[in-house]
């Protein structure tokens, strides 16, 4: 009988150590508030009002990242499984089934720990409408106050006076007040400038190192190792210290990248020579996530940019948390999330991408069960392909679902996109070089 081989452990560098960490003692502050009397505010990941919610002394759970969270460890198929068995359409955001199916069997935290009921659902409606429906099951679930932040859609690409205004009311009139009572905590409007302070301090260096990426070889790939650095900035750790210590520890370490000439870190060490720089769009696999990545440093591919690392917040093209403006900056950021921009918002953001980082070509990473980001991304496609006449490609994977990942139709396609790059390298009329 032969035996499979292992596969060899992970390299990870001191900031994905220390980013462990802080993720870790977040789970053990949520499941430990029971004991604690600290209040759970369960909100998302695009119009994350972290900084907001730290004034209260409020914990902050979002219910993407333990979709996340059980899709990596590979123990989300059961939980959407369980999820249908419930009545939930295969065709329903796999995120949104496998918190569902989570909490039917306990919703136990990563920690080992039974994940606390929320005490607030906090909703800002940021572009995806299935948040409104997700929050709905939520609430039926737990029977907890509900408080939604209407933000308006960028449908016209401008935000106006008006739009800023109308969401600043609302944190006044309607979500404050409610965290507020909930917490038992006054609100104090210095505590949350100092909160943004934080916040545009690990914003700059959390820029840069996207950034970096415009170097060559990059030193990052801003897609698959993007995910680790989106962490701190997008989660319940955005206006903390210990997000600005991150973002200088992870900063410092790719400029020594940079001086060493090195490519991006993988799970396996090193990658090898860069040949193909690539714009991703859409959000990664979580199931197969390493095996997925593999796929891209086997060839030489590096992404140099995605749209999946704006999700929570577009800062690489000049937003930055206000201390000085401390309810209008929480508007705007709410206001300027990807999924709340209009596509042609988007496919100008990624024609940026294309030339800012002398991209071969684009890659779309279609997400089977989530609409915010599979809408309209074929005309993106095509559009792009026109303004910048460099080839694009289109995938199909699914978020945390299992079933939806077949790594034999992935890597074919991506083996014939690799092929489309080089052979729009080639000048017109070069022969096509024949293998030995």
């Amino acid at each position: 009988m032969t035996t499979k081989p292992e596969k060899p452990a992970v390299v990870k560098e001191p900031s994905m150590l220390k980013q462990k960490a802080m993720i870790a003692r977040n789970y053990d502050k949520l499941t430990s508030a029971p004991e604690t009397g600290k209040k759970v505010v369960s909100t998302y990941v695009p119009g994350n009002l972290n900084e907001l919610i730290m004034c209260f002394d409020m914990l902050n759970n979002l219910p993407e990242i333990n979709a996340i969270q059980n899709g990596l460890r590979k123990q989300s198929g059961n939980m959407i499984r369980e999820a249908e068995k419930m009545g939930h359409s295969e065709d329903v955001c796999s995120y949104v089934k496998a918190d569902i199916g989570a909490m039917a069997r306990g919703a136990i935290a990563p920690n080992g720990k039974p994940m606390p009921p929320p005490d607030l659902l906090l909703l800002s409606y940021t572009g995806c409408f299935t948040f409104l429906k997700w929050f709905e099951l939520l609430r039926d679930e737990w029977g907890c106050e509900t408080v939604m932040l209407q933000v308006p859609y960028d449908g016209d690409g401008k935000v106006t006076d008006n739009m800023r205004d109308y969401v600043v009311k609302q944190l006044k009139e309607e979500v404050i007040p409610a965290m507020e009572r909930i917490s038992g905590v006054k609100f104090d409007i210095d505590r949350l400038r100092e909160n943004l302070k934080h916040s545009a301090a690990a914003e700059d260096d959390f820029v840069w190192v996207l950034q970096s990426a415009m170097n060559k070889p990059s030193p990052i790939d801003a897609y698959f190792g993007g995910v680790f650095y989106i962490g701190p900035i997008f989660t319940a750790f955005r206006g903390t210290e210990d997000a600005v210590d991150y973002y200088k520890l992870l900063r410092q370490e790719i400029e020594e990248r940079i001086a060493q000439g090195k490519g991006p870190i993988t799970p396996e060490g090193e990658m090898g020579e860069e040949k193909y720089r690539l714009v991703v769009e859409g959000p990664p696999n979580w199931t197969h996530f390493r095996d997925f990545w593999k796929m891209f440093y086997d060839e030489g591919a590096v992404v140099v940019a995605s749209t999946y690392t704006k999700v929570g917040g577009v800062f690489d093209f000049g937003f930055r948390h206000d201390p000085e403006n401390p309810l209008e900056s929480l508007a705007d950021y709410c206001l300027g999330c990807y999924t709340n921009r209009n596509l042609p918002d988007r496919v100008a953001m990624i024609e940026n991408y294309m030339e800012a980082y002398q991209a071969d070509g684009l890659l779309i990473n279609s997400i089977k069960s989530c609409n915010s980001f599979s809408a309209g991304q074929l005309l993106m496609m095509r559009e792009i392909e026109r303004r910048t006449g460099k080839p694009a490609a289109f995938i199909e994977t699914d978020l945390v679902d299992p079933r939806y990942f077949s790594a034999a139709n992935i890597r074919t396609r991506l083996e014939s996109y690799f092929q489309m790059i080089e052979q729009k390298r080639r000048p017109a009329g070069a022969p096509t070089p024949v293998a030995a």
